[in-house]
Formats: C-alpha cells, structure tokens, sequence
C-alpha cells in the first residue's frame, strides 16, 4: 500500500458547495462540503497516523488535527483547565508471549491457534493468566434478566469453569417471539454484557462461539478487535465487571465440542431459545490457555471544542464521534498492517468538523453547542462512557445528543436512517428534516444487530440524555436498495475493522455531506429553540431523564 503523506491542513472558508436556497435564519442551505470531508477523512486516515491507536503517536497527531481544526474555525476550547481535551484514564492489556489454549476431548488435547479457532484476552490486571482443564458448561445465550422471567444460568456453580455461550438473544433466529423485542437486539445480546455477567455469576471465564449472522460480523472482525491491545476505565474491582478470561470460538470448534461429548450443537441452540432451557455440561471436555499480560494505565484524550450560545449558553447540543481506530496490528493479505479507519471513523470526525463549520459561519444559536470527539470507541465506548460519567457539562442540561459512526461514502441516498430505533423523538426530528429535502426515514435495516448498543451515543442514553446515531440509508439514487445492501456487505466483510478501511480519491462523499446537513440541521433547530427533546414511551432510558425533569424548568 502506498502511504500517503501526512501534511497539516488549516482547511480555510473557501471552497464551499454552489447554494441556492436558505436554511435556518436565511443561512444558507446545505452548507456541508464533501471536498472537505474527503479532505479531513484523507489526513485522518493516513498511514501518518498509524491507524489512531489511544495512547500512540497517532493519538497525538489526532489531536493536533482535530484541535487545530476548531482553533481555526474560532471555537472555544472545553476541555479541562482551559484546554482543548479531557484526560481519560483507562487500563491497559496486552496478551504477550505465545498463546497456549486447547480443549481437550473425551482425554485428547486438541491445541487452538490464537486468532484462529480462537481468540482469547483478558481486563483484569494479572501479570499471567494459567488455567489447566477447567471443566465447561453451555449457559445458552448467558442472559439473566429477571424482568423478563429468564434466567439461562439457573442456580448452576460457575466458580472455577469456563462458561460458553451463544452471541445475540434468544429471539434471534426464533420467529414469533417478543420476550427480547422480536428482531431486535437488546443489550443482553451484547458481548459486552456476556461478560459482565459471566463476571457476577462467578465464572473463571467465557468463551462465545462465533457465528456470522447472530454477530453480523465475520470472523476477521472478531480477531482483528481482540488480538491487539484492549482497554477498560479504571475500575476498584476489575473482576466485577469481567471474568478471567474473555474469548470468542469459531462455529466450527463449537460444534465439534459438543459432538465429541454426544450432544447435537443446534439442538443445544434450539433449546436456548426457551425458558425452560437449563445449563449443559460439557462433562467429556476441559478448557486450557496460559498467556503472559502486560497490564499498565495509560491516559488518552476526548477532544472538546464549544460554541456559546447566546440566550441559553447552559443549554447544550452536543454532536459526538469517536476519533480512535485500531492502529498497527497483524498484515493482512497484502502485508498491511496498519488499520486506517477511514470510514470508521475519520469520515465521523470529518462530519462534526464540517458541522462545526456550518455552526460557526451561521448565526449565533440560542443554545450552546459542544463538539465532542471521544476517544476509546473500539474499546467499548470507553471515551464517551468517561464522559458521560465524569461530564464538564451536566448531562441533565445536556438537550440532545448527535452521533455520527461511518457514514458511507456512496453517493447521495433516497433515505436516511439510524442506529436502533424506536427509542428518542430525535429520530422523528431526523424524519421530519429528511422530509424537507425529497428523502425518507427508513427504520435501522438490521434490527439484530443491536447497533444501538454499539456506538458513543449509548453511553449518554445511559445517563438519560437523549441520543442518536445517524447511519447512512441503503436506498441509493443510483442503484437502489440493492446497491445500497451490496456496499454495506462488501465493507462488513473486507473493509470492516480491517486495513483495507482506507481513504480513496475516487470515495463519493457526495451523500455523506448530504447526510451530515440533516444532522447539522436537527441540531441547529434544537440550538435555536426551547425544546427537550424526549425518550419515547417504553423507552428502557426513559426512567433515568425523567428523575432529572425538575432541572430543565
């Protein structure tokens, strides 16, 4: 691959689109330039940058970039003590040495390649980790929700074993059943909650087993975001929150696991999906795996810039993307080893820059805005979840949040959509905007995914502020659905947490720019008024924001 220089660029006001018509306040309409996306996307995402791993050089190129960027534009650093960034103070691992793992069946040790038939890792700060033979229990899909009335783990001892479970929630793949919202993903789907639950049941550690559709990522997703270094926030009690060890089996392995001790792996699926499901010991298996940890604390950064607004400066509107990728890891096919992350998630970055632009060369908003580039995204929202647990700006003043994750750059699109959905009145505002320009709002094409669980703006719907992802739609002006779904499978399955993720002069961020002008224009109507946005009816966050009413009178 062919590095592409890095040269630091103040883009200046020149260069606009051709206008035609006028926005909010008789600024003008459509202001989003994708000559400058491509522009910001093609210095983020160059090999200058090393893939913009925390805590690397490429993390301070980053914020050089980036913070030279609103510096520029004329905003206003809202960071900590003055500045433009946010200390964010996460632990460190990194698996060292050589990776022994096997299973061993009915007495024969059967070894597993690392990154292969296996990925395993750890987020506890131990120096080794060395488990021989620990004995193996299928717990389904993991899942203890009481308000549901499920429990996968019934009472069974974990202490000392490895639990394995499946990936999603028990309605994936079994039609007609709502107990978990139908196709769509709730958070006990997550890998993230898996583990944390495999932690407060007690487990030595977890193996899931991989299968494409229930993930909706393929195998090389699953390694390339596990056998490099991995973060956590700093915590009192790291085995509160995860086991031992953490690790995902391909299908294949799962499979042959199960037969070795007479059991039929889709029939043991089969029975996850009902309530009466009870966990399967694997009796004629073990588990084995010794790796040395490298473990240490490390601070990185969120980046912070902010407009004031001028009647309600304490009001704030927030846009967020996460500026971290994966840095330098194993080559790929053609020996690169740098994983660039131009759609995900420079194009992200470039976006809100873009935004803050529009904001800035427009009229002062009533409200305050506040630029938020967070870092640690591909380590479980670490920066965005630091945030919104340690804010500088009260979440409960906190009016909405917009969250842009790698938009595609595919040319215009009939429609717009999000990540998740059925959750926020930010998404009928989307609508609404989208309506206005001839486009439509289409629900999140895959409900299964758990998208919404899988992006920044998670972290602040935690906390109750309303939020959203904007996603690109599938229905392209040229092409259709068809050509929509075909990019968005062929970026999932070589593009995707891959080196191949690289900035193109012949990318089309036509769309994109057309794309970020409705979230620019959703986030100037909420500046320039006195509305709350609200978690709709059902809403699991609902609770949270309405404890906090009283502060927004």
């Amino acid at each position: 691959m062919k590095a592409i220089p890095y040269r630091p660029l103040l883009l200046g006001l020149a260069g606009a689109l051709a206008l035609t018509a006028c926005g909010p306040r008789g600024q003008a309409a459509n202001p989003i330039d994708p000559k400058r996306i491509s522009e910001h996307v093609r210095v983020l995402a160059s090999d200058a940058f090393e893939g913009r791993a925390p805590g690397t050089p490429g993390e301070s190129k980053t914020i050089e970039y980036v913070s030279g960027q609103f510096k520029a534009l004329g905003l206003q650093p809202a960071g900590e003590h003055g500045g433009w960034t946010q200390d964010v103070p996460l632990a460190r691992f990194q698996v060292t040495g050589p990776v022994k793992m096997s299973f061993t069946e009915n007495g024969k040790e059967l070894p597993l390649t690392q990154g292969e038939q296996a990925v395993v890792q750890t987020l506890t700060p131990v120096d080794r980790v060395a488990i021989r033979n620990a004995p193996l229990v299928f717990v389904g899909y993991g899942v203890k929700a009481p308000e549901r009335n499920w429990d996968d783990f019934k009472g069974v001892d974990l202490h000392g074993k490895i639990a394995v479970v499946l990936i999603n929630d028990p309605d994936f793949e079994n039609p007609g059943s709502t107990l978990f919202g139908g196709p769509a993903m709730t958070y006990y789907g997550r890998w993230t909650y898996k583990y944390e639950e495999a932690a407060r049941q007690g487990a030595l550690g977890m193996l899931i087993v991989h299968e494409t559709r229930p993930a909706s990522y393929g195998w090389a997703t699953v390694k390339n975001s596990n056998i490099n270094e991995q973060f956590d926030i700093v915590r009192p009690d790291p085995g509160e929150a995860h086991p031992l060890l953490q690790g995902w089996i391909q299908r294949d392995q799962a499979v042959n696991l199960f037969k070795a001790c007479g059991e039929d792996f889709e029939a043991a699926k089969a029975a996850a999906k009902r309530t009466d499901f009870r966990p399967m010991p694997l009796d004629c298996a073990s588990f084995s795996a010794d790796y040395g940890v490298d473990h240490r604390t490390v601070v990185t950064h969120n980046i912070l810039a902010r407009l004031p607004g001028k009647t309600r400066p304490n009001d704030y509107v927030v846009y967020s993307a996460h500026w971290d990728h994966l840095g330098v890891g194993e080559p790929d096919a053609r020996g690169d080893r740098i994983f660039n992350g131009a759609v995900d998630n420079a194009s992200g970055v470039a976006d809100v820059l873009e935004i803050a632009r529009a904001f800035k060369e427009g009229p002062q908003p009533d409200r305050s805005v506040l630029f938020l580039i967070v870092t640690a995204e591909e380590k479980g929202l670490l920066g965005s979840l630091y945030y919104a647990t340690h804010p500088l700006y009260p979440p409960e003043r906190t009016v909405g949040v917009i969250n842009i994750d790698a938009l595609a750059a595919t040319g215009p699109a009939r429609d717009i959509s999000v990540s998740g959905g059925g959750q926020v009145s930010l998404e009928d505002d989307l609508a609404a905007a989208a309506k206005r320009h001839g486009r439509t709002f289409s629900p999140d094409p895959e409900p299964g995914a758990g998208h919404f669980y899988r992006s920044d703006h998670f972290s602040f719907a935690k906390v109750g502020a309303p939020a959203i992802s904007i996603t690109s739609g599938e229905d392209l002006a040229k092409g259709g659905r068809a050509a929509g779904k075909a990019w968005a499978d062929d970026y999932t399955e070589t593009r995707y947490h891959q080196p191949a993720d690289e900035w193109s002069p012949g990318m089309d961020f036509t769309g994109q720019a057309a794309d970020t002008q409705l979230a620019y224009e959703i986030g100037r109507d909420l500046a320039e008024s006195d509305r709350w946005p609200q978690w709709k009816p059902g809403s699991e966050f609902r609770a949270v924001r309405t404890a906090t009413d009283d502060q927004r009178k």
